[in-house]
């Protein structure tokens, strides 16, 4: 075992695998939308730019720097990222604030969401779903009994999430400030907060998201063409109509790799918004519902990797693996949902599949970190005698028991909490 490479060792003298579900699902997204969009993009690319595989290069430049970034990302200490949470918070806000400043916030098809940076274009709400998950995991550790025991600890969050979607509804970035709301419900929910408080939440930001989507006329114009988009297919309901064509042209197996007719020009943002529709259209039914189920799986494990961690009680290991969770469903539900016309359009990228350079640097970068929380996790199982001789590719006998810094000590917190609720927290009944 040891042409193991190096980069797979952990502190601890262990060595561990990555888990194998998670990192197959999210290489053979990549490599499926790297394809995908070469076959999309090469009559526009030839059009604008003169060279077929001007989207497909750039693409490749995307997946080595997400690579590079993956392992950074994955290279860095839980415990780091935890101390982090309020600075990446404060960066996350920077950037949707900046990204609105006319001159550095590029405007395109009438959202200002994208940040020039040389030849390379960042997408601010990208990097603050990212910002939001880490801070509120370790938010949700610090203020764990008080968000399960009191309306204080819930509202909290609350004022950072206002703002950043404040912000992201001044693009405007509707969806993504759908997602983001979804994302960090989900984890105050799955923290421990009281069914009814998140009912009652629930039906407030249902209350919201429906009031912003009538208030400005676009999006009532979408909602109409969402309910019938043949009632005008040449105007409001243009982009959904050429996606359901592309589907019903797909049939069961398709059209074959590279023989859509719906990329030539018909269906905008063919290698973007609407690449599924392409595949769909190539690869046929069969071929779409493969898509869905490597999201299923992708998805799912990393739900059990944070609930995993829950078991474990590192609790910011599992509440950041729920909201990455969260992000990358909501997406992919969003995207695909828009796709086959069950939901109005909105400008939410494919994560992984989809062609746009932040969007794949962030998706990677939390594909990359929960495979460290769960290798961590991994780890700390065998320490404690939890894996035997098999569990494991190979172990060196560890000199001594290391504790994590991010792992929640609940001896030394108890004396700091007070009250009845924080002392049940410490003795372990909030499990």
């Amino acid at each position: 075992m040891q042409s193991i490479p190096r980069w797979f060792s952990l502190p601890g003298d262990a060595v561990m695998p990555f888990d194998p579900w998670l990192l197959a699902t999210a290489v053979a997204l990549v490599l499926t939308g790297f394809v995908m969009i070469t076959s999309a993009s090469m009559d526009v690319a030839a059009q604008k730019f003169g060279g077929a595989f001007f989207f497909s290069q750039r693409h490749g430049i995307f997946i080595l720097l997400s690579i590079i970034g993956a392992v950074i990302t994955y290279k860095i200490p839980l415990s780091l990222w935890q101390r982090s949470g309020p600075y990446l918070l404060l960066a996350g806000f920077l950037l949707l604030v900046v990204v609105l400043i006319p001159g550095i916030g590029r405007e395109v098809n009438g959202s200002r969401r994208w940040i020039s940076a040389g030849p390379l274009n960042l997408q601010a709400s990208e990097i603050a779903k990212f910002c939001m998950v880490i801070y509120l995991g370790g938010y949700l550790v610090r203020r764990l009994a008080e968000v399960r025991t009191s309306w204080k600890g819930v509202v909290k969050p609350g004022l950072p999430l206002a703002f950043f979607v404040s912000l992201l509804l001044l693009e405007p970035d509707y969806g993504a400030a759908v997602v983001l709301m979804g994302c960090v419900m989900g984890m105050i929910f799955l923290s421990g907060m009281k069914f009814g408080q998140f009912i009652l939440i629930l039906v407030s930001a249902v209350g919201f998201v429906g009031l912003m989507g009538v208030i400005q006329p676009y999006r009532m114009a979408r909602l109409k063409s969402f309910q019938d988009p043949w009632a005008d297919p040449f105007g409001a309901g243009y982009q959904l109509s050429q996606a359901q064509i592309a589907f019903g042209r797909g049939d069961w197996f398709g059209e074959g790799l590279g023989n859509s007719v719906q990329k030539l020009f018909y269906l905008p943002e063919a290698h973007t918004d609407f690449v599924y529709s392409v595949l769909a259209e190539e690869l046929g039914f069969i071929g779409a519902i493969a898509v869905v189920i490597l999201y299923a799986i992708l998805i799912t494990r990393i739900f059990l990797i944070g609930r995993q961690a829950e078991k474990q009680r590192q609790f910011f290991m599992g509440y950041v693996a729920y909201g990455f969770g969260f992000i990358l469903a909501g997406q992919a539900l969003i995207n695909i949902g828009v796709n086959v016309g069950a939901l109005p359009t909105k400008g939410l990228t494919l994560p992984l599949l989809s062609y746009g350079g932040s969007s794949l640097l962030v998706c990677t970068a939390m594909i990359a970190l929960v495979l460290r929380i769960d290798v961590e996790l991994k780890r700390m199982r065998f320490a404690e005698g939890a894996f035997d001789k098999t569990t494991v590719l190979a172990v060196k006998s560890p000199q001594k028991k290391v504790k994590p810094a991010n792992t929640v000590d609940q001896d030394k917190e108890a004396p700091r909490n007070s009250g009845p609720a924080k002392k049940d927290f410490a003795e372990g009944s909030f499990s």
